[in-house]
């Protein structure tokens, strides 16, 4: 059993007006794309959201082919931290991966090595370029890592970074990345003008 945990409750600001969770990315919603491309290597999908946009979420979601559970920010706009402490909270494995919901191009085969190489760790995050961490793109012990971005934030914390200082990681490196994905499963996507460019991708 392994949960997928999706961030989505930022709101959007370089997107304009409309949330980019979704924005149609070649004719599908943005998250429907992050979460069927994690639907093979997990379980259980967990989306951290805020309570105005669970009826949209659940709509793009219909037929998932995993159970779907909402995780509602029960202070919206405390950033990515503490949407990760209240994604994690509602994982029900030992170990999620966590992703944000704007990166569409989320490897399986990297998420299946992430949760190989988390077990007997609190988490399995990759470290790529200049040691730029991608905890939006890591493997956690869920129960470990709540807490520790719990206390992180009343710690006044809010670098998505510092719950590391409290867990046993093991760092997944540029090499190790590139033996089961391209570094386009980091990509994020903010802008319009960065959607158009990665529709293109898939047609």
């Amino acid at each position: 059993m392994s949960d997928a945990v999706i961030l989505a409750g930022g709101r959007s600001t370089r997107f304009g007006d409309s949330d980019k969770a979704f924005a149609e990315l070649a004719g599908k919603a943005m998250i429907r794309r992050v979460a069927d491309r994690l639907a093979s290597t997990t379980d259980r999908l967990v989306v951290n959201c805020r309570a105005d946009q669970v009826p949209a979420v659940g709509e793009v979601l219909e037929a998932y082919p995993n159970p779907v559970a909402f995780a509602e920010d029960p202070d919206p706009d405390e950033g990515p931290m503490a949407g990760i402490r209240t994604g994690l909270r509602a994982a029900e494995s030992e170990y999620a991966f966590v992703v944000a919901c704007d990166m569409p191009f989320v490897e399986p085969v990297l998420v299946a090595r992430l949760f190989e190489r988390a077990q007997g760790y609190d988490a399995a995050v990759p470290r790529v370029g200049d040691g730029w961490f991608q905890t939006t793109h890591a493997v956690y012990r869920a129960e470990a890592m709540a807490d520790a971005c719990e206390r992180a934030l009343a710690e006044g914390e809010r670098k998505v970074i510092a719950p590391l200082e409290h867990l046993n990681y093991v760092v997944i490196d540029e090499s190790e990345v590139l033996e089961h994905a391209s570094l386009d499963t980091f990509e994020n996507l903010n802008t319009r003008e960065e959607f158009e460019e990665a529709a293109r991708r898939f047609r």
